[in-house]
């Protein structure tokens, strides 16, 4: 009888994706998967509590792949958040690409949105946190309770840039998938574009002068 694997975190995503590449779905059960792998079911368990918490980590790591290869990169380092995000956003998607017959099938498997939106939680709250790292310049509100909801619409925002560039991509058929790469440069630029305070605040400055040049005349 051949001695059963020892594993870590790593392998049991890779069999795991593995197996979804050639089922279309998650194995039927920790036991079989274990089983068909030749490492003991409760190695699983000392990693992931259910298929579902593993499954959750797949994009995740793919996540954390890119948050290393930046992390290796001087010149990120130097960039303005702009050039940062658009980093992200290019590193990012070539991590997809490189596992993209994965994330077609996964993709097509959670097609219910609600589904979907759980599965891709963990991705969700790795994004949110890093894209809270970026040091986007904003307007400085006074009112706690604007400034709040401001940085939570902002960061609402962000995600659904993120997901929606994800559904673009998984339907982009042109060569290279360029189109992809066309829309993330055109969407991250309008989106900081929108966010540029500074004429917005000489229009405040200028609004807030008026206003008392009136109320002093009168």
């Amino acid at each position: 009888m051949p001695r059963k694997k020892k594993i870590d975190k790593t392998v049991l995503l890779e069999k795991f994706m593995q197996h979804y590449l050639e089922f279309g779905e998650a194995p039927a059960s920790v036991h079989q998967f274990a089983k068909t792998n030749n490492f003991e079911e409760k190695e699983f368990y000392s990693l992931y509590g259910s298929f579902d918490s593993l499954e959750k980590q797949v994009f995740v790591s793919f996540f954390d792949q890119v948050q290393e290869l930046l992390g290796k990169s001087p010149q990120y380092k130097e960039f303005d958040s702009r050039n940062q995000l658009l980093s992200f956003y290019y590193t990012f998607f070539e991590i997809l690409l490189a596992n993209r017959s994965y994330v077609l099938s996964w993709w097509e498997a959670n097609q219910n949105p609600r589904k979907m939106a759980t599965k891709l939680s963990e991705l969700r709250k790795a994004f949110l946190s890093y894209f809270r790292t970026l040091e986007i310049e904003k307007l400085d509100l006074k009112e706690e309770k604007l400034k709040r909801w401001t940085d939570k619409s902002l960061e609402e925002a962000a995600w659904a840039q993120l997901f929606g560039t994800m559904k673009f991509w998984i339907e982009d058929s042109s060569p290279g998938l360029e189109k992809t790469d066309m829309l993330i440069e055109k969407s991250i630029n309008t989106g900081f574009d929108l966010l540029n305070v500074k004429p917005l605040r000489s229009v405040l400055d200028l609004s807030k002068f008026l206003f008392k040049e009136k109320f002093h005349m009168s």
